[in-house]
């Protein structure tokens, strides 16, 4: 694999500030910047602000890692829209209020579309490093 990608959608979008080759793109058109946030997809090149560029949206493409991960783990971006493993499995965190019955605790009932992190993609290769760069499959 390696440096090839395979891209099945690309989109045109305008850079807000400068986009790393190989760093996540928000819907904001500005590199991502915030740990396992939504985005567009990866810039297969330097971009420039308010330069037109593309972006891979779907297929494969060459990502920056952020760290060490594994072929096959599920990718979130870091705060500088490189690729890095999730965080983990979603889980439910205890509330503050004490269940004092069955019947107090009632069905589950989890609300809202988003996860706390957008997982974008999986490794097709490994990392062994931070600033590798390694094949995606994204994520639609």
């Amino acid at each position: 694999m390696g440096m090839q990608s395979i891209a099945t959608l690309t989109l045109t979008f305008t850079p807000v500030g400068s986009v790393s080759r190989g760093r996540a793109v928000g819907f904001d058109g500005a590199q991502a910047t915030v740990q396992g946030q939504k985005v567009l997809g990866i810039s297969p090149r330097q971009a420039d602000s308010g330069i037109d560029s593309d972006v891979h949206v779907s297929g494969t493409a060459v990502m920056e890692s952020g760290g060490i991960f594994e072929a096959g783990d599920s990718l979130i971006v870091d705060a500088q829209g490189r690729g890095i493993a999730s965080t983990g499995n979603l889980g439910i965190v205890d509330g503050g209020t004490a269940v004092t019955s069955a019947a107090a605790n009632g069905d589950l009932v989890l609300s809202g579309a988003d996860l706390p992190e957008f997982v974008f993609a999986d490794a097709l290769e490994p990392s062994i490093a931070v600033g590798k760069y390694v094949e995606v499959l994204l994520r639609r």
